[in-house]
Formats: C-alpha cells, sequence, structure tokens
C-alpha cells in the first residue's frame, strides 16, 4: 500500500502553532513536521495578529509548523485567516524537516529537504504592533507545540517573545477558544 499524497504543504507561523486549533480549523489537516522560512522575520502587525515580513536578509529566518491541507481545509483556512483582506497566500521556498511519529522531537540543526509551501502573508501590514489579548493565549498554546516538535527555544525568545508575554488573563480564555474554532474580526 502507498503512501497518501500530500495534497498542499502548509507553514503554520503564528496561532497556527498551535494543533488544536489547526484540528478545530481544519478538520482533515495532518501535522507533518517543523519547517523553516528564511529571509523573514516574525511580527504582530498592526491588526494585532502574527505575520511574516520581509527582510532580505537571509540570516532572518521563522520557523512553524508544516500540515497537509486537503482543499476544503484551505479553503476552512482562507475564511480563518481573512483572505483576501488580511492575508494573501503565497508558494515560498522553506527548509522542512519531517516528522516520523507527529510527536517526538525534530532534529533542526541538521539540513532540511527544500520545498515550496502555501503561506499566508500579509504584504501591507508590516509594521511592530501589539497583539490581541485572546491571540496571546492561543500563541501562547501554539509555543508549547511548537517547542515540543522541536523549534527552537533561542527563536522562540528572541523572535516571539518580544510580542507573546507567557502570561495571560484567564478572562481571555473563552474568546481565545471561540476564535480557534471559527475565527471572527473584532476590529
Amino acid at each position: 500500500m502507498s503512501a497518501p499524497q500530500v495534497q498542499k504543504m502548509y507553514f503554520g507561523y503564528g496561532s497556527n502553532l498551535w494543533r488544536e486549533q489547526m484540528t478545530l480549523r481544519c478538520s482533515s489537516s495532518k501535522y507533518l513536521g517543523v519547517g523553516r522560512l528564511s529571509g523573514y522575520h516574525w511580527i504582530i502587525n498592526d491588526r494585532g495578529y502574527a505575520n511574516v515580513v520581509s527582510s532580505g536578509n537571509t540570516g532572518d529566518t521563522v520557523y512553524g509548523l508544516i500540515y497537509d491541507l486537503t482543499s476544503s481545509d484551505e479553503h476552512s483556512l482562507d475564511a480563518n485567516e481573512g483572505v483576501p483582506y488580511a492575508y494573501t497566500k503565497e508558494m515560498l521556498l522553506v527548509d522542512f524537516w519531517a516528522s516520523k511519529d507527529g510527536n517526538s522531537p525534530i532534529d533542526v540543526t541538521k539540513e532540511g529537504e527544500k520545498r515550496d509551501v502555501l503561506v499566508y502573508i500579509d504584504r501591507n501590514r508590516t509594521t511592530d504592533h501589539k497583539p490581541k489579548a485572546e491571540y496571546i493565549y492561543r500563541m501562547n498554546r501554539g509555543i508549547e507545540d511548537g517547542l515540543k516538535a522541536g523549534i527552537p527555544k533561542d527563536y522562540v525568545e528572541q523572535a516571539l517573545r518580544q510580542f507573546i508575554p507567557e502570561k495571560v488573563s484567564e478572562e481571555v480564555k473563552a474568546l481565545a477558544i471561540k476564535q480557534a474554532s471559527g475565527f471572527e474580526d473584532e476590529d
């Protein structure tokens, strides 16, 4: 029996690092491994959500989790990500490390394979801003999952923790869970 065909590889770098959120939003998606996008840096934009911004410096990197998406998953993700208003979609080259079992940490110090993956990106809102309170909760769940997968702790501390504090009010938890299931822009 042959291995199932990958539909489209997707690079989740914000709250979609949270594997439970991806399952809620894209029920057929499968976690495949870790990816690294070079020449970009990670920010929270003025909408209060994550974005990757091209820096032109190959030393700048963004780590994320790679998922396999079906076309229905992609359609659901488009709605949750606000395509085309909030984000557009691009195929970008990343370094990819496949997960052997879906749970063990991946050693990203070894050479990864180059793969074209789907990235949701906002080319218009590219300046640093503060995250929405509920987004901090979702990002912290994603950071936990990212670290378990093998995303380097140094990357989390230097890139993500500039914007995402470790602690968040429990009062925002209900809204965060609602947003994880089906995003609605708060404006």
